[in-house]
């Protein structure tokens, strides 16, 4: 009785369900009848191949085409770099110059400016073949009036070049590799296809593995574990330094950085690094950075004195606010003696001037000395970090280098940030110092950097 109770209650209170129309399920299981055309004869038209785009550029008095290549006319300097520093190992060698760019894209440079006697072209990309060839030959014969090969143009593997011309032993002055990301497989096939004493021309543009966002990323790459710090792009280019050095020492060798430029826009981080034989040791600058969220103060350690990481400002205690990356490169990011070369050539060649209005090459080569100061320890200080810390206003960039250098520190702008510097004074002695200058001077005077 319940039931049927239920059954009927349910019924009425559903509404009633649209029911299809009778004739549809006939139509649908009537048979249907496929009608087989036979294929029509067409004429295949082949597509024409779509003719590469030209786009010219001009760096330094050298025009070349770009087509539809990756060019990016903002690392103009870091090529204004890597051809001075072939141009100075050129002079510097007494011999020839043979140059490998493993990831060449477009620019015959090396070719031309640095006067290379022998380039080898490399870009994995096979369409770019006739592009790379005709920018070669508009500038220097394939061969020269002796017979001998001028330049070469490939499309292989990065990696797979660089191992074959280490087994054939065909080694070279200068590579080059532009790459991209935080690729580092090919470092080690690199550094040994390299003369003894040549030079590496490295790349990174991983900014979140140098900001401590990957610290997984970077172990894998380049052997550091990163961690967030406020000078973060200085901690990439001792990134990618300490990850060759590492790959180096592996096979017998070492490198030593000749510069280590920053650029912005990619982020790119670039390094030109000297190869030659040695093993590491205990001064051999590769070791671990330390950072204090809580004072602000930098330290380095070596391997032997990882169990004695603390900060000032907590008595020798361990302290939570104290973060470590590394290992990683912890000397000098330039050498002064070549930096100083290159600008020297830079000059003779008119790309720099002692002008007030000085390029962009000649800034970053003087702040390239100043910072190439042994006195000087990593990482920068962010003048709003002093001002925040010390709670006035932002001190003017040459007030306080001014004031430092008088109290005998070592002090200089950074090439990596503008309202950056690099010194050996404390935080805490910053701030009393940038204190110091805001009560000797009015109030107003501090609105400038």
């Amino acid at each position: 009785m319940k039931n049927s109770l239920l059954a009927s209650s349910s019924t009425m209170s559903s509404p009633a369900l649209p029911q299809q129309p009778l004739w549809r399920p006939y139509i649908q299981r009537l048979p249907v009848k496929i009608k087989y055309l036979k294929p029509r004869a067409t004429t295949l038209h082949r597509r024409k191949p779509a003719a590469p785009s030209s786009f010219k550029a001009e760096e330094r008095g050298v025009e070349f085409d770009t087509g539809d290549s990756f060019f990016r006319c903002e690392s103009a300097v870091g090529r204004d770099l890597g051809v001075l520093a072939a141009a100075v190992q050129r002079r510097s060698s007494g011999g020839g110059l043979r140059v490998l760019d493993a990831m060449c894209g477009c620019s015959i440079r090396y070719l031309v400016q640095a006067e290379a006697d022998f380039v080898w072209a490399n870009d994995a990309f096979e369409g770019h073949r006739g592009l790379i060839a005709s920018n070669l030959s508009s500038a220097v014969s394939r061969v020269s009036e002796g017979g001998g090969r001028r330049w070469v143009v490939t499309h292989y593997d990065a990696n797979r070049l660089l191992v074959e011309r280490y087994l054939q032993r065909d080694y070279f002055d200068l590579v080059d590799v532009d790459s991209f990301g935080s690729d580092s497989w090919f470092i080690r096939s690199a550094i040994a296809s390299v003369k003894i004493g040549g030079l590496l021309y490295l790349t990174c543009t991983d900014g979140f593995s140098s900001g401590g966002h990957r610290p997984q990323h970077s172990l894998s790459s380049y052997g550091a574990y990163v961690r967030p710090m406020p000078y973060s792009n200085e901690v990439g280019l001792r990134m990618l330094i300490g990850g060759a050095l590492r790959e180096a020492a592996a096979s017998g060798f070492l490198v030593s950085p000749l510069f280590s430029y920053y650029s912005f826009h990619g982020p790119v981080f670039r390094v030109m690094l000297q190869v030659f034989r040695g093993n590491l040791n205990d001064s051999s600058n590769y070791g671990f950075i330390s950072y204090c969220n809580r004072c602000g103060h930098s330290q380095t350690y070596q391997w032997a004195e990882l169990g004695q990481i603390s900060c000032p400002c907590r008595n020798g205690m361990v302290s939570h606010s104290v973060v470590v990356s590394g290992p990683l490169w912890t000397g000098p990011l330039h050498s002064t003696a070549y930096v100083s070369k290159m600008l020297a050539l830079a000059r003779e060649w008119g790309w720099a001037c002692n002008s007030k209005k000085s390029s962009l090459l000649e800034k970053s080569l003087n702040q390239f000395i100043d910072e190439s100061d042994t006195q000087l320890p990593p990482g920068y200080i962010k003048l709003d970090e002093i001002a925040s810390r010390a709670k006035i206003n932002s001190p003017p960039a040459s007030a306080i280098l001014n004031a430092l250098q008088k109290e005998g520190y070592t002090a200089c702008r950074s090439h990596i940030k503008h309202n950056a510097i690099k010194t050996n004074c404390p935080m805490a002695e910053c701030m009393v110092i940038a204190r110091e200058l805001q009560d000797a001077k009015p109030s107003n005077s501090f609105l400038s950097v």
